[in-house]
C-alpha cells in the first residue's frame, strides 16, 4: 500500500515536473525564455516548445499583431506662420525585435505607448513648424504623414517598433484662431460680393447706355424714314393736285372750297365774321345762282 502511495505520488510530481517544462507558443506571440532573470532564447515560431522548469528558466510572451496607438485628445502645435493649430493622430505599430523591446520596456505596453507618444509628437512638432496651415490641412498632408512615418519609424526601431502608419485623424484652429479665420472669410466674401456688385452695375450702365442709344439710333432712322415717305407723299400729293388743277382749274378751285367750309365749319358753336361780299363765299353766292 504504501508503495502504490509513494508511487502515485512520484507520479504526479513527475507530470507537475514535465508540465512546467512544456510551454506552446501560439502564433499570434513572440514568447521569450528567461533563464535567473536574463533573457537565453526568443521564440517567434508557434508550437510546442520545452525549457527549464521554474525558477530555473520562465517564459513571457509578447502579441506580434499589429497594434494601435490612438491619441486620447488632439495635440497643439504652431505652423510656420505662428498659428496654433490642433491635431489628432493615431499610429500603426508591432513589435519586431521582442528582445530589444522587452529590454527597453520590461513588456510594460503603457511604457512603450507612452515612448511612442513621445517620438509621434516630437516628429509632428518638426513637419508642421515648417509648414503653414494650407499645407497641413490639405496642400500637403500627404507628405506630411508620409515624412511623419518615415521619422517616426528610424526612431522605434530603437525599441524594437515598427511603425506602419501615422496618420492625421482631424486637424483644425484652436478655438480663438477659428474665430478670427470665420471674420476674415467673411470680410473677404463681402469684398467679393461688393466687387461683384459693382461690377454688375457698371455692366448694368453700361447695357443701359447702349440700349438708349440704339433707342436713338432707330427712332431717329424712323423719324428720317417718316419724314422721307412723308415728303414723298406730300410730292406725289402736291403732283396730283397740279395735273387736277391743270385739267379743271375751276374744279379744283371749288374742291379746295369745299376743305375751307368743312374745317371752318366743324360744329354748330363755330361763328365767323366775314365780310358776305369775300371772296370766301364765292361758292355760295354760286350755288345760289344755281339754284334759281
Amino acid at each position: 500500500m504504501n508503495r502504490i502511495v509513494t508511487f502515485a505520488v512520484t507520479a504526479f510530481i513527475a507530470l507537475m515536473l514535465l508540465s512546467s517544462t512544456v510551454f506552446v507558443v501560439d502564433q499570434r506571440k513572440f514568447a521569450i525564455v528567461f533563464a535567473l532573470g536574463e533573457v537565453k532564447q526568443v521564440i517567434r515560431e508557434p508550437g510546442l516548445h520545452f525549457k527549464l522548469p521554474p525558477p530555473f528558466q520562465n517564459v513571457i510572451y509578447l502579441d506580434k499583431r499589429i497594434q494601435t496607438l490612438d491619441s486620447p485628445e488632439a495635440d497643439r502645435f504652431i505652423t510656420a506662420e505662428k498659428m496654433n493649430i490642433l491635431v489628432d493622430s493615431f499610429v500603426k505599430w508591432r513589435v519586431v525585435d521582442p528582445r530589444l523591446y522587452f529590454v527597453r520596456f520590461g513588456g510594460d505596453e503603457g511604457r512603450a505607448g507612452n515612448r511612442m507618444s513621445q517620438i509621434v509628437k516630437a516628429a509632428l512638432n518638426e513637419e508642421i513648424t515648417k509648414r503653414t496651415v494650407r499645407e497641413v490641412i490639405s496642400g500637403q498632408r500627404g507628405k506630411v504623414m508620409e515624412g511623419l512615418r518615415a521619422k517616426v519609424d528610424a526612431e522605434a526601431k530603437e525599441i524594437g517598433v515598427q511603425i506602419l502608419d501615422v496618420r492625421l485623424k482631424r486637424v483644425d484652429y484652436v478655438e480663438q484662431i477659428n474665430n478670427s479665420v470665420y471674420e476674415r472669410m467673411k470680410a473677404e466674401r463681402l469684398r467679393v460680393a461688393n466687387e461683384l456688385r459693382s461690377t454688375g452695375s457698371a455692366d448694368s450702365e453700361k447695357i443701359r447706355a447702349d440700349a438708349d442709344k440704339q433707342r436713338s439710333v432707330i427712332l431717329a432712322e424712323a423719324y428720317r424714314e417718316a419724314e422721307k415717305i412723308k415728303g414723298e407723299g406730300d410730292a406725289k400729293a402736291t403732283a396730283i393736285y397740279a395735273e387736277a388743277f391743270g385739267r379743271n382749274p375751276e374744279f379744283y378751285k371749288f374742291y379746295r372750297s369745299l376743305e375751307a367750309y368743312r374745317a371752318s365749319f366743324k360744329t354748330k358753336a363755330d361763328v365767323m365774321l366775314v365780310d358776305p361780299n369775300s371772296e370766301f363765299f364765292k361758292y355760295f353766292k354760286g350755288s345760289g345762282s344755281a339754284g334759281k
